[in-house]
């Protein structure tokens, strides 16, 4: 499923990371642990990838990660508030995570009329007291917004680590 790109990607951000000593947690929904999934598949990650939550429904969003279920029924899991949430939840549970990423959209082919499919927003909080949220609109089916959502998110990841 993965693309020679993305392999690429992951081993240069585990390179990234590794450099500065940093570890990455994930909390995924829209790619149901693809992020993780990628950069586990490189042998020796588990020194920068400390673990990834999947949290699919709503439920699980506040359940594992401590997004206020208010948020959520009043925007919708798919929401740039609702993805901090999931970043800063993730990171308040891996003590030895420094950055933590989320994502949280509509990979398709569902859609309404507020939130189409391609809608994804991806949020990176660090210790250090780093924050971007980011929405996207990727095109494409399911697998490609998934994946395209995998890519921005690990480039997003780099990004929180600085030059």
């Amino acid at each position: 499923m993965f693309t020679r790109e993305l392999h690429d990607l992951a081993r240069e951000t585990l390179d990234m990371f590794r450099a500065r000593r940093a570890m990455l947690v994930t909390a995924e929904s829209c790619t149901g642990g693809l992020i993780a999934g990628l950069l586990s598949e490189i042998p020796g990650s588990s020194d920068v990838l400390d673990r990834g939550f999947v949290t699919y429904s709503y439920d699980s969003k506040t359940d594992l990660l401590g997004v206020p279920a208010d948020l959520i029924k009043a925007r919708g899991a798919v929401d740039a508030a609702v993805a901090a949430a999931m970043a800063t939840g993730a990171l308040c549970r891996a003590p030895k995570a420094t950055v933590a990423v989320a994502v949280t959209g509509v990979a398709g082919p569902g859609q309404s009329e507020r939130k189409p499919a391609g809608l994804v927003h991806i949020a990176v909080v660090g210790r250090d007291g780093h924050t971007s949220v980011e929405e996207c609109r990727f095109t494409g089916d399911r697998t490609e917004v998934r994946l395209a959502t995998v890519r921005r998110a690990l480039e997003m990841a780099r990004e929180a680590l600085g030059p």
